[in-house]
């Protein structure tokens, strides 16, 4: 999509807007999939069910999105996030280097989460002021709301780690190998 300035001029910061929008729903369409496997694989119940939670919250991030490309004109459009696609790569890499059923785990599984929730929380961040620069209120105000979601879920993964989870893998064993 090209949109033009004040001055009839293509707009740089508009099309770099946009794509930063096609990679944040590339990458919360992606997220659900990732967000599922973690659940999986977690051993607390605990943990299970904040990733159940966001993965419920992350449906919210990509009708959001939507409907952002709607204000907009423009037709949904995914286009990869090299910086996700790493942050992804890492959380497949902690469930292949530690043991199923084990708190180290989901140690592990809740820092790969927060790695994301951090890179998202920049992304977001971002977006917002972008948007708030060009004029679009709505879209600032919309995505403002994922943004405040993906901070309540970085503090609540922090919360569930600090509970018990860090101080039980704490106490595991080293696995003989």
């Amino acid at each position: 999509m090209t949109t033009t300035n004040n001055n009839g001029h293509d707009s740089q910061l508009q099309s770099f807007f946009m794509t930063m929008l096609q990679e944040a729903y590339w990458s919360e369409q992606h997220l659900l999939n990732v967000l599922n496997t973690m659940m999986i694989s977690a051993t607390s119940k605990e943990l299970r069910q904040a990733f159940a939670m966001h993965q419920q919250q992350t449906e919210k991030h990509v009708q959001r999105l939507e409907e952002a490309f709607g204000v907009l004109g423009a037709e949904p459009q995914a286009v990869p996030s090299v910086g996700m696609q790493g942050l992804f790569d890492d959380g497949w890499q902690v469930i292949d280097e530690t043991e199923a059923g084990s708190a180290n785990r989901d140690v592990a599984l809740i820092i790969a989460a927060q790695k994301v929730e951090h890179f998202e929380m920049a992304c977001y961040g971002s977006l917002v002021t972008l948007a708030t620069t060009l004029g679009q209120k709505d879209i600032a105000k919309l995505l403002g709301k994922t943004l405040k979601e993906e901070k309540q879920t970085d503090a609540a993964l922090t919360a569930i780690a600090e509970s018990k989870i860090n101080q039980k893998a704490r106490k595991e064993q080293t696995v003989a190998e």
